[in-house]
């Protein structure tokens, strides 16, 4: 495993700081890239999906004031806004190579690391 793992978070959100520690003091390489000042485009999230193995609907974040009248949205709707609205994507999404993991608990993340 010598990818580079990378994190897309929101510096706020006290699961992507919990996960932030835990890959700072894995002593491993990683990337932070805060989704709110680099968006996510809608093909990265279809990549990010890819590698989740996870649907649009299973990474986005309804109880969010602007999910409000998604919940019959397709997909592709989904992705669409939730390009749009960073709020609408539920993190931190942690990369390595060709897998990914939503880090929710954050301890989720020491799958992607070297064992």
């Amino acid at each position: 495993m010598d990818e580079v793992i990378t994190i897309y978070q929101k510096p706020t959100c006290s699961k992507c700081r919990a996960t932030l520690e835990l890959l700072t003091q894995s002593g491993e390489k990683f990337q932070s890239i805060n989704y709110y000042e680099k968006p996510i485009s809608e093909d990265l999230l279809r990549e990010l999906l890819q590698k989740l193995n996870m649907t649009a609907r299973e990474i986005f974040r309804s109880d969010e004031p602007a999910a409000e009248g998604l919940q019959s949205a397709t997909d592709e709707e989904l992705l669409k806004r939730m390009a749009e609205d960073p709020d609408l994507i539920q993190r931190p999404i942690v990369v390595r190579g060709d897998k990914a993991i939503l880090a929710r608990p954050p301890a989720q993340v020491l799958q992607l690391l070297k064992k």
